[in-house]
């Protein structure tokens, strides 16, 4: 009898052990669920850590329990823990695959691919159909530089029916590596599905699609025969105008072609045919992106000038929305609705009035520039435009539609795991501020992935100030403003203080009053962290040659200027001089080339920056990453940063690239 009731025991723990494990599993579940806040999904972890320790209190050696412990140990930044327990599962159980997986991802986590390679593949020796593993090996891949392998493991798994997110934002960041060097139906198919997928950053694929267009349409050939037609029905290209800027010159003449041929037929045909409307619209998009940096014939400026003098008697006579859509339609092609004279006319209907197709061109070329004027408003800067006619304004640049995917965190847990400093006594939020922000993607990442900031977003340009205000006004943050360098100096100065700076693109000579160094100085306190990077952009020899000349004739930022600047070096584009600059992708749009051009980057700023870190005593170098986002050992760096402060022949910091963090010691 009492052998008999010992067993019953055993049988009634093995059932709670499996009925705790099972709960866990699915809090574990929720803990990684898209569709939850991250508040949500902390409280599923620690619901799951709850099961996880009642188990391991009946049962201590279950493996089970054990493995998704450390993953949980691993999501919350415990890296010791979590391969400690990893282990501990496989002593109870050699030969699990999940567990190899495991150490996989600790592995990439603590920065070791070619260790997390093998992990993932000791996995799959004991299940080969395990997806995790195998998308860990193409994560593994790509993070040690071989992204044409990883290019091809994301794409299996696309193939077996994996749909994650991780595989997508995976194979769209090794896309951008990959040299296209003839026509390939699978490449093109491939950036099909990736410019269809929603939530991906699609600006980030301009190169990439760009270059399988060029190969597609023969654009190095100047025999190669081009088809209307056949381009209004090739949905990559349609795609790629739609969603990306393609930084590659033989594309660009591709498109001002197309749209040329458009504009001819319209001319001897009086109408848009439905076949074509597709193609207008998406050259519209695409247009409106590069700034209408796009050249344009005289014979094309006529015949758009008359157009929209139609459009302006249309609207006078108070014509029906239908009677002018395809005019409207070909004026996007050239020029922004919202700088039209019948611009005011426009506004008596709403963006939802509108044909459903024509909707994304008018928001863009018309009422999304009317909210970003109002914004404007609000700053004393905007009386610097005042004298400017419409088409002078600045645009906004970056250009980008997307965020970058990223998982949801905190700031604190970047912090302490990253950057091994003690967060305990910091407040429940810390507050970001992003120098240089331009039109705000990585600040407003910042503000939507980490659950604990409240960021302020700085930038000379006031059309980045207005566009990224009316982004994040779109997507529904409201833990972010985006200010002019004005204010942002008066909030400093009346004693408020951050906890993190980043620095972006650097203040040009313009700004005068501002020194960046010193407003980091009197903006950071003890234990705050600054980041920034030691190379400065925009410095080609292109760069340095239209600089000069800017000089020497007294140039003004205008349009005009602009284009023929442009114009100059595409036709001398194999000429040494001019290729790194043409190959940037600023240079495809009228806003990257008047900030490179008109507003470059202040070194100087950097320079009193980097002699302000360079300070032992004050500030201490925390984590340095190269490039390819490499963690790099402190010690040497810091000696060249010191080095360097002292007049020392050594090599200078600036330049190399490096992505540097810095922590406040006092």
């Amino acid at each position: 009898m009492q052998a008999k009731h010992q067993v019953q025991v055993s049988r009634s723990t093995q059932a709670e052990v499996a009925r705790l494990l099972l709960q866990a599993n699915l809090a574990y579940g929720e803990s990684n669920s898209g569709g939850l806040s991250h508040i949500q999904r902390l409280k599923a972890r620690q619901e799951c850590r709850g099961y996880l320790n009642e188990a391991l209190t009946l049962e201590p050696g279950n493996a089970g329990a054990l493995g998704l412990l450390g993953r949980v140990e691993l999501d919350d930044g415990q890296f010791e823990r979590a391969h400690t327990l990893f282990n501990a599962s496989l002593d109870q159980q050699p030969g699990q695959a999940q567990q190899y997986c495991n150490l996989g991802y600790w592995a990439l986590k603590t920065e070791r691919p070619a260790l997390a390679e093998q992990y993932f593949l000791q996995a799959l020796d004991y299940d080969r159909q395990s997806a995790a593993a195998f998308c860990g090996v193409a994560h593994a891949k790509r993070l040690q530089g071989q992204f044409d392998v990883a290019y091809l493991h994301y794409r299996k798994l696309l193939e077996t029916g994996a749909e994650w997110d991780s595989i997508y934002s995976g194979m769209l960041s090794c896309a951008q590596h990959l040299n296209v060097n003839k026509a390939d139906t699978a490449l093109a198919l491939d950036a099909i599905a990736l410019l269809q997928r929603e939530g991906l950053p699609h600006q980030e694929l301009g190169r990439f699609a760009g270059a399988i267009i060029h190969q597609q349409y023969d654009l190095d050939n100047p025999d190669a025969q081009i088809f209307l037609d056949a381009a209004s029905e090739d949905e990559l290209l349609i795609l790629a105008l739609q969603k990306t800027l393609m930084p590659i010159p033989a594309v660009e003449e591709l498109v001002t072609l197309l749209r040329r041929a458009i504009l001819a037929e319209v001319a001897q045909t009086v109408e848009l045919r439905d076949d074509l409307q597709r193609l207008t619209l998406a050259i519209a998009q695409y247009a409106d992106r590069t700034g209408y940096a796009l050249a344009a014939e005289d014979d094309e400026a006529r015949l758009i000038a008359a157009i929209n003098d139609s459009i302006k008697a249309q609207l006078a006579m108070n014509e029906e929305q239908d009677g002018m859509v395809g005019s409207l339609m070909i004026s996007a092609m050239y020029g922004a609705l919202f700088h039209q004279s019948f611009a005011p006319q426009l506004g008596q209907w709403n963006l939802v009035d509108w044909p459903l197709a024509l909707q994304p061109v008018l928001a863009a070329s018309y009422y999304e520039r009317a909210d970003e004027e109002a914004i404007k408003q609000n700053f004393d800067e905007k009386a610097d435009e005042l004298c400017l006619e419409r088409s002078e304004v600045p645009q906004a640049w970056p250009s980008w539609s997307q965020l970058s995917y990223q998982s949801e965190s905190s700031l604190k847990i970047l912090m302490a795991t990253e950057l091994g400093l003690a967060t305990e006594n910091l407040p429940a939020t810390l507050r970001i501020m992003v120098c240089g922000a331009q039109s705000g993607q990585r600040a407003m990442e910042l503000a939507r992935y980490l659950d604990d900031v409240e960021v302020i977003a700085v930038d000379e340009s006031l059309a980045n100030v207005a566009k990224a205000t009316r982004m994040a006004g779109d997507m529904g943050l409201d833990n972010i403003v985006f200010w002019p360098w004005s204010i942002a100096q008066r909030f400093v100065a009346d004693g408020h203080q951050v906890h993190w700076i980043e620095v972006g693109r650097l203040p040009s000579p313009a700004m005068t009053d501002l020194s960046l160094a010193a407003l980091i100085s009197e903006a950071t306190a003890t234990g705050a962290v600054v980041h920034m990077h030691t190379a400065v952009a925009e410095q080609t020899s292109g760069d340095r040659q239209i600089r000069r000349l800017i000089d020497e004739q007294q140039l003004q930022p205008n349009r005009q200027t602009i284009r023929q600047l442009r114009r100059m070096a595409l036709a001398n584009r194999n000429d040494g001089t001019w290729q790194e600059l043409i190959s940037d992708a600023d240079f495809y749009s009228l806003g990257g080339c008047r900030d490179r051009w008109f507003r470059p980057q202040d070194c100087a700023q950097l320079k009193e920056l980097m002699a302000l870190v360079s300070n032992e005593v004050d500030w201490k170098l925390v984590k340095a990453r190269d490039e390819d986002g490499h963690s790099l050992a402190t010690g040497p760096v810091q000696q060249q940063i010191q080095a360097e402060a002292l007049g020392s022949e050594v090599q200078s910091l600036m330049g190399q690239n490096l992505s540097v963090y810095f922590v406040k010691r006092r």
